[in-house]
């Protein structure tokens, strides 16, 4: 039964990391094939001209890079079987054992961050506890002064209520935020290019009944429908952002109907019909690869918005999930900190920090790749 539980978990792992591998395979050819082509190879170019871009951009690699050492498990023999509670190697540190990423593994070997190693609260770079420790029982029942911490001035960001460290904590929220404004996109793309490429081509009846589905969709707030959405299919990442992504390709949709509409009119498309091309072979050939460049920048300045919108979820109390690091968990744990006595704020500064700092690139950087590829900007 053990040698079971071992293979399935190890298969488990296994095909993770291979997901991660394709991904990063699918991503590498896409920008191979489009540095083939003069018009992307332009387009990227001007997009990283200006400083403050390549800057952005730069950053953004660190984060990715960051996610990536967070999404490739890697099992430690030394911590026992998933879900075992074992103690480190000198025997006072509880470890929480699962399946450890790179990520884990570094922070572990270097700043100890990925260990369970204090007992509650500690201020940044602390050598004691935040608050006082309780002893039952005993001649020195009662309150007792700041414990020391076990890792004295290893924590940048300090320690939560169960010891883990903040730090640590947002790093693990990258990925959770690159998730949510990745895959969302993914599922965001395709139902806005088939829709909206669909409606402004045909028009007539096919136009009227795509446009009033995105209508009434676009009319329900889409709050309403993600809590519905979650309290049917329960809490996670994966149901998070396949529902957010179904509430919002509407807005993509209008863009690329208008659009089509008015590349149907072009004499190639004309002379296309005219010839008897298929319409679909028309609309694969003719009219997506004409919107692509709307799809691009939709997809770079929606970004921002979609990891925003994960904190106000998480507010609200349906985000990913109590088991899922992310910084919309640390900002809903850290408003009841902020009413103790005296304030906790370190949890909320370090998630803020750590929004902040994709964010505000991810929209310099959207700003440039607008700039790059709206004609009409260029032009001007």
């Amino acid at each position: 039964m053990d040698d079971l539980r071992a293979f399935y978990e190890g298969a488990q792992y296994a095909i993770g990391n291979l997901v991660v591998l394709f991904l990063i395979g699918l991503v590498g050819m896409l920008v191979w094939r489009a540095s083939k082509r003069t018009y992307w190879r332009e387009a990227a170019r001007r997009s990283l001209a200006p400083v403050r871009a390549r800057v952005c951009f730069a950053i953004l690699v660190v984060y990715v890079a960051i996610a990536l050492l967070d999404s490739v498990a890697w099992r430690d023999p030394m911590r026992g079987e998933d879900g075992d509670v074992v103690r480190s190697s000198d025997g006072d540190v509880v470890l929480e054992t699962r399946a450890p990423t790179l990520l884990d593994r570094l922070d572990s070997a270097t700043f100890r961050l990925y260990e369970k190693s204090e007992k509650t609260f500690s201020e940044p770079r602390a050598t004691h506890a935040f608050t006082k420790e309780i002893v039952r029982g005993g001649d020195d029942a009662g309150l007792r002064d700041f414990p020391p911490l076990q890792y004295p001035r290893a924590h940048p960001f300090g320690t939560d209520k169960v010891g883990d460290d903040v730090l640590w904590k947002s790093l693990k929220g990258i990925r959770t935020a690159l998730v949510i404004g990745g895959f969302t996109t993914v599922v965001v793309i395709p139902f806005a290019i088939l829709f909206g490429t669909l409606a402004g081509y045909f028009g007539k009846r096919v136009d009227d009944v795509i446009t009033y589905v995105y209508s009434t969709l676009a009319s329900i707030p889409d709050v309403l429908i993600i809590a519905a959405f979650i309290l049917t299919f329960g809490r996670g990442l994966f149901q998070l952002c396949l529902i957010m992504g179904v509430t919002s390709w509407t807005g993509l949709c209008r863009v690329l109907r208008g659009e089509a509409l008015k590349l149907r009119e072009q004499e190639y498309v004309h002379a296309a019909q005219a010839f008897g091309v298929p319409h679909w072979k028309i609309v694969a050939t003719h009219i997506v690869p004409n919107v692509m460049h709307l799809v691009l920048i939709s997809s770079v300045l929606r970004f921002s918005g979609l990891v925003l919108s994960e904190a106000l979820l998480s507010y609200l109390n349906i985000g990913v999930g109590p088991g899922t690091a992310s910084w919309g968990s640390m900002i809903n744990d850290a408003r009841f900190e902020l009413s103790r006595d005296p304030v906790v704020w370190w949890n909320l500064v370090a998630a803020f920090v750590f929004m902040f700092g994709l964010v505000l690139p991810a929209n310099i950087f959207g700003d440039s790749v607008r700039d790059a590829l709206d004609p009409r900007l260029r032009t001007g």
